[in-house]
């Protein structure tokens, strides 16, 4: 069922995938309980990027082979999902860890990954069929306990389908932002954030493509109940679309590997990555020709880093780049919380260092209520952070810097090794590094932790922390 051997592990390198993922995020995006849960607590349209990776890494553990890793993923998820709880704009409760809602969420994969066969000329024969979904099964199994939330045969599965988006599925918040925002606002990945210029220009092309395509692509019933235009030659586009990816078979095998690519696009340009220097090269030469799209493009001139030590934050782009992790234009728990997932994915955290760390910045949290939230309204805006102190570095903040050197000084020996350190932030040791002994002390550790967190400093390693997309 898992393991390098399964369907599923033949599919995760396909370059359809990547269409049929967007599509079946878009049909869970529109059951409402997931809608909600992704317009309060999700950093998908701040931090794409970022939720791709842990997308990526996520399914790689549970559909490997190694199951003491699947069940250690399945712990996290669980303990995950367990936080994302709430009640929508219309009064409704919502619960990540309802057994339909996820059964829901394994079921929208499965079907796009058979839609995307059929569109592209290539449909699964009734055996492969069966056994990619035994595959989900199992994984659904591996994750919840209960493979039964879905129905036992394929043939069953079709009307339970069928079912699900007549009945339960709805026009929601975070469907739209999927279909018509999130793309055409999608930040530039970081690798290529010193090309502004072009990375707006091809998304401009490519964001509303992406779009039409996935209209097109859903099931006909739930498009007409939602009211989502299709433009005419949608259907044409969309086969077309997936006809084209569908020849990627051809190419040479392992030149497309999802997570090469992934990691190529989530590669911080001062990483010290050889893969950074080499297309740091090539993005030198790319930048003379982003002079000419200027001249072809009306696009309005955007700041480009010019490797200098950046001015302190700004009150008000530091609560947009940092603290409001969700993009609602507030600061409340969802977006705290969001920071604690993120440390403790990458950390790869088990109990109780997890629950320690989401309960320091929980603290944080009701820190920073009590100081900024005038209006009393439960949350933070821009303007009432902007107002107060920016550098507020209050106790429950030293206790979050503290909590953050714990869990990532894994050997208890007081000081953050090389190691260590690139679990965290994903790269080596900087040249200007403080200390001489190749270690990151406890107090420098808090210290620029401080500094970072209060929106005193920025070009510190927190900055592909917290604010990359």
């Amino acid at each position: 069922m898992f393991g390098p051997g399964s369907r599923f592990h033949a599919f995760f390198n396909d370059p359809r995938w990547a269409l049929a993922i967007i599509r079946a995020t878009v049909l869970e995006a529109a059951h409402p309980q997931v809608g909600a849960a992704l317009v309060d607590s999700s950093t998908f349209v701040t931090h794409p990027w970022r939720r791709l990776r842990n997308t990526l890494v996520s399914l790689q553990r549970m559909f490997g082979a190694d199951d003491e890793v699947r069940h250690r993923e399945a712990a996290r998820l669980n303990r995950l999902h367990t936080r994302l709880s709430g009640t929508d704009a219309r009064d409704r409760p919502y619960d990540a860890m309802d057994p339909e809602v996820r059964a829901w969420v394994v079921a929208t994969v499965f079907e796009s990954s058979v839609t995307m066969c059929r569109l592209s000329g290539q449909p699964l024969d009734q055996t492969t069929m069966e056994q990619l979904y035994a595959e989900f099964r199992a994984y659904l199994a591996a994750l919840d306990g209960d493979p039964g939330r879905l129905p036992a045969t394929v043939q069953e599965f079709w009307p339970y389908f069928d079912r699900v988006v007549e009945d339960e599925l709805e026009n929601t918040e975070a469907m739209r932002v999927i279909l018509y925002k999130l793309f055409d606002h999608l930040p530039a990945p970081p690798l290529l954030q010193g090309l502004p210029t072009m990375w707006a220009a091809g998304r401009a092309i490519v964001g509303p493509l992406i779009g039409v395509i996935t209209v097109a692509s859903l099931p006909e019933p739930f498009r007409r109940r939602a009211g989502l235009p299709e433009m005419p030659g949608a259907q044409t586009l969309m086969q077309s679309a997936y006809l084209a990816a569908g020849l990627a078979r051809f190419l040479p095998d392992g030149l497309l590997q999802t997570e090469s690519v992934a990691k190529l696009l989530t590669l911080s340009p001062d990483s010290d990555d050889p893969r950074a220097r080499t297309i740091g090269a090539l993005r030198d030469r790319m930048k003379r020709a982003g002079a000419l799209v200027r001249l072809l493009v009306p696009l309005p001139p955007e700041p480009e880093a010019d490797g200098a030590t950046e001015p302190p934050w700004r009150a008000e782009e530091f609560f947009a780049a940092v603290l409001d992790q969700t993009g609602d234009g507030y600061v409340d728990w969802p977006d705290l919380a969001a920071m604690a997932r993120e440390i403790a994915g990458r950390l790869d955290l088990d109990e109780p260092e997890e629950t320690r760390l989401y309960d320091a910045f929980a603290g944080w949290w009701r820190e920073l209520q009590a100081a900024l939230d005038t209006d009393g309204d439960g949350r933070v805006s821009a303007r009432e952070y902007a107002a107060a102190v920016p550098t507020l570095a209050g106790p429950a903040l030293i206790r979050v810097a503290e909590v953050l050197f714990d869990v990532t000084d894994t050997n208890g020996d007081q000081r953050v090794d090389a190691h260590e350190y690139r679990a965290l932030f994903r790269r080596g040791f900087r040249r200007d590094m403080p200390g001489t002994d190749g270690t990151y002390a406890r107090g420098a550790f808090v210290r620029d932790f401080l500094s970072f967190m209060s929106g005193r400093t920025r070009s510190t390693p927190y900055d592909p922390l917290f604010a990359d997309a």
